[in-house]
């Protein structure tokens, strides 16, 4: 593929990219594209087949960039648990940052009522690549029961991403990283 090739799929990932995250996937037509890409029906249609496909290369793509973003600022803090907590004071950052629009894959699934949807099962993958990443936390960290602790932590990580997201709550994740604590400060029972 020349360079000229890989620039166009850019510019159409991209935009499309931007478009998906602050409108959604089926708010986000082909024409819409068109429109604020400048690139033409043809030359998308050249790159991928459908919408569909454009939204499973964005949705793959911000799946890495924001595993690799999340997983980096929370490491710059070196103690094992305190790494837990950092968790939430990276989402703190990100819910307070101008292009916060809440997390793609939450706002993904919404959109898709098929379980079995194809955007619907990246969404799913993202979310099982964040509760592997808190289970290897909580297991550096020592904790006890860390598979039970990783699944809590998920819920309140998703559950603070869409307190800030729904209610325009920057707080959300301290309200959250205050929960953690208590659940890290206390054996975690089994589930019944």
């Amino acid at each position: 593929m020349n360079t000229k090739n890989s620039d166009t799929r850019k510019k159409i990932l991209g935009t499309a990219g931007k478009l998906i995250y602050q409108q959604g996937i089926q708010a986000t037509s082909i024409d819409l594209l068109v429109k604020t890409s400048g690139v033409s029906r043809k030359s998308i249609y050249h790159y991928f087949v459908n919408k569909d496909e454009i939204a499973a290369a964005v949705l793959e793509a911000r799946d890495l960039q924001w595993m690799e973003w999340f997983c980096r600022e929370t490491e710059k803090v070196t103690h094992p648990r305190a790494r837990i907590l950092e968790m939430f004071n990276v989402l703190t950052g990100w819910f307070n940052s101008p292009d916060f629009h809440g997390c793609a894959f939450i706002n993904t699934a919404g959109e898709m009522g098929n379980p079995a949807d194809p955007l619907r099962l990246i969404s799913k993958s993202h979310k099982q690549k964040l509760l592997n990443y808190a289970l290897l936390l909580c297991e550096l960290a020592g904790c006890a029961q860390p598979a039970i602790l990783a699944r809590q932590l998920l819920i309140l990580i998703d559950g603070a991403i869409t307190v800030a997201k729904v209610m325009g709550d920057p707080e959300a994740a301290e309200n959250a990283k205050t929960i953690a604590i208590t659940l890290l400060d206390k054996p975690v029972p089994a589930p019944v």
